[in-house]
């Protein structure tokens, strides 16, 4: 299998550019689906830290670089939206947050705030044992035993050691949230309204920012706090 792929067909959320050559790295399969972007480009062409594979491999060989906590990722490891970067030798944190346009962007955070990382839950299924496993929107599973509290929409905040549930943001009128898809993405915003659809579609929300006011569906906007929108450093 190639791993190679047309610059031209990425999705629109990876930070590259489209017109400058014909290829660029092809992500491995994993978390985020198709939507993920591969850690060689983070290292190349966002950071500029690497120039080739090789050595991004050599620099992940090193431990150095953390992804959501975890040493030893390879190169072609899919990042997405809310992982956590750590560059322990530089003492450089990031988690990857939409930029307007949808554009996966990193953003500067402080050691502490690279412990843990956000998850949107998509959905929850019964698992054998009486337990309910959460699904995050990055394909991440969290066996929970009572999981009343938690609804589809929600978002919790999980720590990189143990999988702890360190916080929980309801998704519910008043909730600050960012859209990371359609016209909107990477604006901020609090819920005024949420309209729900009858049947199968989509329902709506309404999102007040400080420049206004805008509607897109659910599905498209992720419950976050204040420490998520890049004023935590």
């Amino acid at each position: 299998m190639t791993k190679h792929q047309k610059r031209l067909s990425v999705p629109k959320s990876w930070p590259v550019e489209r017109k400058t050559d014909t290829f660029t790295v092809k992500a491995d399969s994993g978390p985020h689906g198709e939507d993920g972007v591969p850690l060689l480009i983070i290292l190349r062409d966002v950071l500029g830290y690497v120039d080739s594979r090789k050595e991004a491999r050599y620099a992940l060989e090193k431990g150095t670089v953390l992804v959501n906590g975890d040493e030893g990722v390879a190169e072609d490891r899919p990042i997405g939206m809310f992982d956590i970067l750590a560059f322990t030798e530089r003492e450089e944190y990031y988690r990857v947050f939409p930029d307007e346009g949808g554009r996966l962007a990193l953003t500067g955070i402080d050691a502490e705030s690279a412990d843990s990382k956000l998850g949107k839950i998509e959905d929850k299924t019964k698992v054998t044992g009486g337990q309910t496993q959460l699904n995050l929107h990055d394909g991440q599973n969290l066996l929970v035993e009572d999981a009343s509290e938690y609804s589809s929409g929600d978002s919790i905040v999980i720590a990189n050691d143990g999988d702890d549930i360190v916080a929980h943001f309801p998704y519910e009128e008043g909730s600050l949230v960012t859209a990371v898809r359609g016209a909107h993405a990477g604006e901020v915003g609090e819920v005024t309204d949420i309209t729900v659809t009858p049947g199968s579609g989509s329902n709506n929300v309404e999102v007040e920012t400080d420049d206004g006011t805008f509607e897109t569906v659910e599905e498209y906007v992720v419950v976050i706090d204040e420490n998520f929108t890049g004023d935590d450093e």
